[in-house]
């Protein structure tokens, strides 16, 4: 199977230009192909993957996969799937985020069959009047007005900063065709204007004859219609700091029954018949949720490595069972960074009183109550003595204090 079949098995294709002459190509030699993104911000989230996953499995099949950070293009921002105009940040903030996103893609990506750029390294040696003069005057105003990514905003307003990304983004694909030999750019649904603005550039350059093709990924729908990647605590990060290595396991480990065959084709390199079986077992067995703890471990293990799957599983197996002791103080920090969390002295104290204090109870009555029921648990160990004294540096590094009241109801207790 070549690589666009396996792509367009995966449901990783959108649209294509001259899909018989790419295939050839692709079926003749190693071909450049390059995505790009803008540091809007100082980390990927999992809507980056969809694109570049694509990019990722073109590079595994020998392509020479390029990475454009775009600081350039960055810094002026993209009108794409904007209603509004962007707010500028400064430029030292844009080169703050090249440099977060470069360190991301290197995890990625390793280091065989990519090389990642920067096009603000050409861009911004290009002066007014040239761009004027070789490159805008290629560029038809009504043709760029038909482009979705410009006609969607013309209600609202767009202002000439975005209006000209096009040419900018096209700017990069001449840039990579004639120094780079690339003659692939691949990209998000969105993109599909722009890209082919870029092959129509080069080839008023450089004539018809130029090899130069565009291929898009589909917009990523989840069953309900909502879009991919979108939950109700925000965006899910690459950044380990912004979404913890737990957290990032828990969201894919939670995808519904109908969408999680496509995730583990889109997300991950399993081959058909793992996926095939795993298709089955969603039928015949939904209770165990197979298909989603695999694709929980194959997309953690990609962007966070196979100790990162560890971890989350054990903090998973503790908050299921309940014996969180066994657990570090690092591990306690990703479980519980959204649990109910109150701060409490280092102080030795008697646990009615320190339930009270912590406000987990809210009299001595009821804590004494739950205590004698044996509905509290201390760092994993139920607890029915009403003179036992809570020693919050005890347990994990001295950090926390794990309170469990009832079946499910946990409590962090950070020491300050």
């Amino acid at each position: 199977m070549d690589i666009i079949d396996e792509l367009k098995w995966r449901g990783a294709v959108n649209q294509m230009s001259d899909e018989a002459a790419l295939r050839k190509l692709l079926t003749e030699k190693s071909v450049g192909l390059y995505c790009g993104v803008d540091p809007t911000g100082d980390s990927l989230h999992i809507g980056h993957l969809i694109p570049f996953m694509m990019l990722k499995r073109f590079q595994m099949a020998g392509h020479r996969a390029h990475i454009i950070i775009g600081g350039g293009t960055g810094s002026i921002g993209d009108p794409s799937g904007k209603k509004s105009e962007r707010v500028l940040q400064s430029m030292e903030q844009v080169h703050y985020n090249e440099r977060c996103q470069t360190k991301q893609m290197q995890k990625l990506f390793g280091k065989d069959n990519i090389t990642i750029l920067n096009n603000y390294d050409w861009l911004s040696k290009i002066d007014l009047l040239g761009f004027l003069r070789d490159y805008g005057k290629l560029f038809n105003i009504n043709t760029m007005l038909n482009k979705e990514v410009i006609s969607s905003r013309l209600e609202v307003g767009i202002s000439f900063t975005e209006f000209t990304y096009q040419i900018l983004q096209s700017l990069d694909f001449y840039h990579l065709y004639k120094h780079n030999d690339v003659q692939l750019q691949i990209g998000g649904a969105d993109q599909w204007g722009n890209i082919t603005a870029g092959i129509d550039m080069i080839h008023k350059l450089e004539g018809n004859q130029a090899q130069v093709y565009a291929l898009t990924v589909p917009l990523m729908l989840k069953a309900d219609g909502t879009k991919f990647g979108k939950t109700a605590g925000g965006a899910i990060w690459l950044d380990a700091e912004k979404t913890t290595p737990y957290e990032f396991y828990q969201f894919w480990l939670n995808q519904d029954d109908r969408d999680v065959i496509k995730y583990l084709k889109f997300f991950t390199f399993l081959d058909r018949e793992t996926i095939a079986g795993l298709a089955e077992k969603v039928k015949t067995q939904p209770e165990k949720r197979e298909a989603q703890r695999r694709l929980a471990e194959e997309v953690t293990e990609f962007v966070h490595g196979k100790e990162a799957v560890k971890q989350a599983e054990r903090i998973s197996q503790a908050l299921f069972s309940g014996d969180v002791k066994q657990l570090t103080a690092a591990e306690i920090a990703q479980g519980f960074k959204k649990m109910p969390t109150v701060t409490v002295s280092s102080e030795e104290k008697n646990i009615v009183d320190w339930l009270v204090q912590a406000t987990i109870e809210k009299s001595k009555r009821q804590a004494r109550e739950d205590i004698t029921n044996g509905a509290i648990y201390i760092n994993g160990e139920r607890i029915r003595d009403l003179e036992y004294q809570i020693d919050p540096a005890a347990n994990f590094d001295g950090k926390f204090v794990i309170v469990r009241r009832g079946k499910k109801k946990y409590f962090l207790a950070e020491v300050k």
